[in-house]
């Protein structure tokens, strides 16, 4: 057999090697990160839930998810480890007074990029009431309906009639 015909094969293993690689180290990681938990610090689990570790066992972890409220919960369930600031963060919603931000900040809204402070706000919300369903309902047609109405004879055929009576 030739190089040419041996290539895809060598190019295929390859692949797999290389993926197979950076899946075992992204596992490895995340057994390292369950392992260096200590009890008092906070974990987000896989399903979203924050609680502090309590108790760190073999296979088990601990968590304290409200005041008195504990949890026996599998370590593979342990999505990440939190730090202290971003743990209280998330869950007391405290905000930190030295955050440094890197570059522009940016608006909340867009009217501070118009740089026309004095501009009316539009209400783009849904009105409520009952008159609205029957306005749409009974309004006049525009000119654009009327003048095509006008020039469309009566007994003009649509599309997809016959002419059979």
């Amino acid at each position: 057999m030739s190089l040419v015909t041996l290539l895809p094969f060598i190019v295929l293993i390859g692949a797999m090697f290389l993926m197979t690689r950076s899946a075992k180290k992204k596992q490895q990681a995340a057994v390292q990160m369950r392992n260096e938990m200590q009890p008092g610090t906070g974990v987000r689990t896989i399903g979203g839930m924050y609680a502090t570790v309590k108790e760190v066992h073999d296979d088990t972890v601990l968590l304290e998810v409200a005041p008195a409220v504990h949890a026996v919960y599998a370590k593979n369930s342990i999505g990440a480890v939190l730090t202290d600031a971003e743990y209280n963060r998330i869950v007391h919603g405290d905000e930190e007074e030295d955050i440094e931000v890197d570059g522009a900040v940016v608006p909340d809204d867009a009217s501070s990029l118009t740089g026309d402070d004095d501009a009316a706000k539009i209400d783009l919300g849904k009105k409520d009431g009952p008159d609205d369903a029957d306005t749409t309902a009974d309004a006049e047609p525009t000119t654009v309906d009327a003048d095509a109405a006008k020039a469309e004879p009566k007994d003009a055929k649509a599309d997809g009639e016959s002419g059979a009576k």
